[in-house]
Formats: structure tokens, C-alpha cells, sequence
């Protein structure tokens, strides 16, 4: 059986598709670039060994973020520079996911609700653990958007990566008391009340689209019902207390780059249906332990699914607040100092020799027969044709 991965239902499908459905332009070129990565529409070049003992085609990567196959490397490097940043403390993970009432008004203006739920979180966490009644400090806050469940639904939420103590006004690191960083009902109700407000704000502001055929009053209503405490739950969860944050941060650079799905994910496809596994999420599921199911999808409610997620161009998926901020480097570094850690140093540039070596990997660019580096030998332009006595494909 074929390997099925993104990309060969994406040539195989889109074709068709984006003749009967409305695309934003964005969507269409992530749509083709993946298509695209590691083809000879991108072009490439010829490498080989200098004692003649191979010789590979190198197709180029189109490195869109939402690619699943040629990311690795971007991800990696955005992972080690945040893990020589985390403080030396408990860290809590924190999800903060909006109202399914709420996405109608979210697919209509993606860039203004991504700015508007970053603030609301960052505004219910600052102000309350500053406040002296929970911790008295500002903490280190690493936030990241994702907006799909694992059945690929249109799902908005915020992981944040929380630091398990912060910086006081008199410069003192205070750790929180207890294990417990706060309650969640008081959580939940701070989120809901700054998110309702903020959204009153943006459409009395007139910075809302609203979709056909809903009315400005009807929002209204629908802000209301939101807003009381008994009519719509907003789900708040704070993960249990994790030694340190490095796992967490893991799990968010997962999910920056390469979309809502990993080829590992896909089943089967069989030109009419897409077959992919899903795990019911903590943060989705009422009770009870997370299992692997199997869900298959006609290929047009796939795609329409997984294009959903495609980000806008120029949007901030991964924000920081408090003491992980970029403006808070001082702040800082005092709480690393007071945690006995040394100062924050950029780690060593990383590159595909020093990640395979950690994969326990030979390098990809070496001779498997002498070891030796390859070199170039030519270049392929886009769309052109590989030499014809090489048959091997390898991306650059």
C-alpha cells in the first residue's frame, strides 16, 4: 500500500476542490505549497559524493508553517530557544477555550478574535496573580494558539505555559503557596468577563464583521447569554503542576508549525475518503482516559476541515507575557539569578548535522560509503527535469 500523507491527497484532491469552493488567497498557496515541497516544481539541486560513490536530487522545501513535512528544523530551534529561557520552577499548563456560540464570529474576523482572546488571557492571568490575594507577583507566561480539536473542528484555545511563582514589587521571587496556582471558577469568570467585553467593545466599534445573516442585536443577545454565569460554560482547565516547564513547552512547539495534522495521523485514502486517527483531548472530554479512535471523512469535508485552520499571514500564533516577555529581560534574569540559574545564553545554532546526531542519525549529506560530505555538482531550476541516470529524490 502507498504511503498516504498530506501532500499526495492535497495533489490528488485540491485540484477539484478549489474549483466548487471560495478560497481566501492564503489558503490557496499554503494548499500548493504543499503540493509542492519536495518537487521538482521547486526546484532542487545534485549532490554527490567527491569519490563518486552516490550521487542524490535534492528537492527544495517550501517551508510553509503549515506544512507537515518540512518544518522539523524551524521547530526545533524555536523549542531550544525557549527551553534556555524557562525559569527553574513549577510551571502550570493553563487552556482557555472559547464558546462554539463564538465561531461564526470567529471565522469572520480570524485576525481581530486572535487578538482579542490573546488579550483576554493575558489580562485574566496578569491582573489576578498579581493580585496579593492569590500570588502578589508577575509571573512568566508562554501562550499558544491552537483552533482545531483532533477531528479537525473548528476548536479556538489558548495553551499557556504558566510560570509557578513570579517577580514581586520589591523584586523578590515568590513561589505560589501550596501547589496551587488558582482557582479555576475564579479563572473562568475573570476570562468570560473580559472576553464578552472585549468583543462589546470591537463591534460597537464597528471593527466586526458580522456573517449573513446575523444582525448586530443578535450578537448582542448572544453576548449576554455568554456572559451569565449559569447559561454557557467556558471551559478553563489548569493541568496538574509539572517540576518544570520543558514538557509543556514540547507540546506547545508541536503544534506551531506543520498544521493541525502529522502525516503519522492519516490511515488511509482511498480517493473518496480520508481514514486518520483522533484522541479526545483533556480539555474535550468530560471524564475518563484518552483513546485512539479512527474517523473517516469524505475528502472535500477533510479538506474543508483541515483548511480551516490555515493561519492568516502575518499572525502571531505564539505570544509571551510577564517575565518571558522580550521586553522583560532584566526581570528576567533576577528571577534566574534568585533561582540559581545562570544567565540566559542563546543556544549553539542548530543545524540538520547536530539534529541527526541527537536522532541517532547519519547526517544526510554524507557519503553513507566514506563518510565524506557531499557536495554540489548542479542545480536544478524550478519545474526543471533531473538529470536522467539519477533516480534518487531527497529534499533540500
Amino acid at each position: 500500500m502507498a504511503l498516504v500523507t498530506l501532500q499526495t491527497i492535497f495533489q490528488d484532491a485540491f485540484p477539484a476542490y478549489e474549483q466548487t469552493h471560495p478560497l481566501p488567497t492564503h489558503v490557496r498557496r499554503a494548499a500548493r505549497a504543499i503540493m509542492q515541497c519536495r518537487t521538482a516544481a521547486l526546484g532542487g539541486h545534485v549532490q554527490a559524493c567527491p569519490d563518486g560513490h552516490v550521487a542524490r536530487i535534492w528537492y527544495n522545501s517550501c517551508r510553509h508553517r503549515a506544512c507537515p513535512q518540512c518544518t522539523y528544523l524551524q521547530t526545533e530551534r524555536w523549542l531550544a530557544f525557549q527551553q534556555a529561557r524557562l525559569l527553574a520552577c513549577d510551571h502550570y499548563h493553563v487552556i482557555f477555550t472559547l464558546p462554539h456560540e463564538l465561531n461564526p464570529l470567529w471565522l469572520a474576523n480570524v485576525p481581530v478574535m486572535t487578538t482579542l482572546l490573546f488579550q483576554a488571557v493575558r489580562d485574566t492571568l496578569g491582573p489576578l496573580l498579581a493580585d496579593p490575594k492569590y500570588l502578589g507577583a508577575q509571573p512568566g507566561i508562554l501562550a499558544a494558539l491552537h483552533t482545531w480539536s483532533q477531528t479537525l473542528v473548528l476548536h479556538p484555545h489558548l495553551h499557556c505555559l504558566v510560570t509557578g511563582g513570579g517577580l514581586t514589587p520589591d523584586a523578590h521571587w515568590k513561589a505560589v503557596r501550596n501547589g496551587f496556582l488558582l482557582p479555576a471558577r475564579v479563572i473562568m469568570a475573570v476570562f468570560r468577563g473580559k472576553m464578552v467585553a472585549a468583543i462589546r467593545q470591537t463591534l460597537a466599534r464597528g471593527a466586526l464583521v458580522l456573517p449573513a445573516p446575523i444582525r448586530p442585536q443578535q450578537v448582542l443577545n448572544l453576548l449576554n447569554r455568554l456572559g451569565h454565569p449559569t447559561k454557557t460554560k467556558w471551559n478553563v482547565r489548569i493541568m496538574e503542576r509539572y517540576r518544570h516547564g520543558a514538557g509543556v513547552v514540547t507540546y506547545l512547539a508541536r503544534y506551531l508549525r506543520g498544521g493541525p495534522l502529522k502525516n503519522g495521523r492519516l490511515v488511509a485514502y482511498d480517493g473518496d475518503c480520508v481514514t486518520f486517527t483522533s484522541r479526545a483531548r483533556q480539555e474535550e472530554a468530560d471524564a475518563g482516559p484518552a483513546s485512539l479512535q479512527q474517523m473517516t471523512l469524505p475528502v472535500a469535508d477533510f479538506l474543508q476541515r483541515w483548511l480551516l485552520h490555515v493561519p492568516v499571514p502575518q499572525t502571531r500564533v505564539v505570544r509571551s507575557y510577564g517575565l518571558y516577555h522580550q521586553a522583560h529581560t532584566e526581570a528576567l534574569a533576577h528571577c534566574r539569578a534568585a533561582l540559581g540559574q545562570p544567565p540566559v545564553e542563546p543556544p549553539p545554532a542548530l543545524d540538520w548535522q547536530t539534529v541527526c546526531a541527537r536522532r541517532g542519525e547519519v547526517h544526510p549529506e554524507r557519503c553513507p560509503t566514506c563518510g565524506q560530505m557531499l557536495v554540489c555538482t548542479g542545480v536544478i531550476p524550478r519545474g526543471g527535469a533531473p538529470p536522467s541516470m539519477l533516480t534518487g529524490e531527497r529534499a533540500a
